[in-house]
């Protein structure tokens, strides 16, 4: 998409309407969020005053129709994400957990007064949200969750805790996710509830300008209009999630493009044995190993979001995504790093830290080993999780 690494005149593929807000993203990120980054990254702040800004750019639930939200399409909701985690990973997990997660859930399981109430607000980021499914001890295996809500005469009572939920110290309001008699349920939590408490996780190495929390439930008492009455399964939480790691799909590309210009630029700068690095055949190899790999899983993105945007997406897909362009990402950092030798590991330079929050994108919304049970169940019919 126009970009140095574009091989294959990838913007060809793309609308004039989605290069429009591609440029409309990059312009904030440019002018927002790239000034700022190292300083947040460092000091471990989520940076709450380019919430407004995002959300006048309409991307807090970009891809809901109605509601005060965007209404984009997935090719466009992908596009945004990319360019988002150029700037940094933490920054398009903050959209992802508001959009792709807690305003997904009310979407697509909440009722008609759930969403007037609450998605306009959110779309505008005077609502924040979280999603709370993974717990201290069911991470991959969301099914062995230990969150409970019992049912207490026309209302809920709710115990357990959460972990790794994005945004849990800044949320207004939390998706919980829990175990009844029923099965297991979707419920939005008030987080002034009392009983409500939210922890920030630190210190971290990774994802350091955002926010991870645990949260914890202690005998909350709501009412049956808390809970989202379309989520009647764990497929409920299920449906969030692949938003989310289609956003992945799309967003983890951002963060290699973003290594792989700084590593040419610097290849092109930086001069040993009278003459630039860009000239030895060895970073010439480095260069278009990782050109080929982003141009791939360009290719890759565009293809499962165009089928997404058809209604053709299949589970597996988005599987393939988010394990090939977050496992092709990491690599691509790490070998832009080597390029710029000791230099790459100052924070002034964006690559160690796109390096490091890649990690956690690996391992959130689904693990490489996850992915791979997924699509090895759909190469063999054999379910080999357990």
């Amino acid at each position: 998409m126009s970009d140095l690494f574009d091989l294959l005149n990838l913007e060809a593929e793309y609308s004039a309407e989605e290069i429009a807000l591609r440029d409309r993203v990059r312009e904030f990120v440019d002018r927002r969020i790239r000034p700022n980054i190292t300083d947040w990254y460092e000091r471990a702040v989520f940076p709450t005053e380019i919430i407004p800004e995002m959300a006048e750019l309409g991307l807090l639930g970009m891809h809901i129709k109605g509601y005060g939200c965007a209404g984009r399409s997935s090719v466009e909701y992908g596009i945004a994400m990319q360019e988002l985690e150029a700037g940094d990973s933490g920054l398009r997990t903050f959209v992802s957990v508001q959009g792709s997660l807690a305003m997904s859930a009310i979407a697509k399981h909440g009722s008609e007064e759930q969403k007037q109430k609450f998605l306009p607000e959110m779309a505008a980021g005077r609502v924040i949200g979280c999603f709370g499914l993974t717990e201290p001890n069911a991470g991959s295996d969301p099914a062995g969750m230990e969150t409970v809500a019992v049912r207490d005469g026309d209302g809920w009572i709710l115990n357990g805790a959460k972990r790794w939920i994005g945004l849990g110290t800044i949320a207004d309001i939390a998706i919980v996710w829990a175990r009844t008699d029923e099965g297991v349920r979707g419920f939005i939590v008030p987080t002034d509830a009392e009983g409500f408490k939210a922890v920030a996780l630190e210190p971290k190495m990774s994802m350091r300008a955002s926010i991870q929390t645990e949260l914890t439930f202690d005998n909350i008492r709501l009412t049956e209009a808390d809970r989202l009455p379309g989520a009647t399964s764990l497929r409920a939480p299920f449906e969030c999630l692949n938003e989310a790691r289609f956003g992945i799909t799309f967003g983890a590309l951002g963060a290699a493009r973003d290594a792989f210009e700084v590593a040419a630029k610097y290849a092109g700068e930086r001069k040993q044995f009278d003459k630039p690095l860009a000239a030895f055949q060895l970073t010439q190899q480095k260069l278009v190993n990782m050109a080929l790999e982003l141009n791939k899983g360009q290719l890759l993105a565009l293809q499962i979001g165009r089928l997404k945007d058809a209604g053709k997406l299949e589970r597996h897909m988005i599987s393939v995504g988010k394990l090939n362009n977050c496992r092709i990402a990491i690599d691509i950092c790490r070998e832009a790093r080597t390029i710029l030798g000791g230099n790459g590991i100052l924070l002034d330079q964006s690559i160690m830290r796109h390096a490091n929050n890649l990690e956690s994108v690996r391992t959130y919304e689904g693990t490489d080993e996850v992915h791979t049970l997924i699509l090895g169940q759909h190469l063999t019919g054999e379910n080999a999780f357990a």
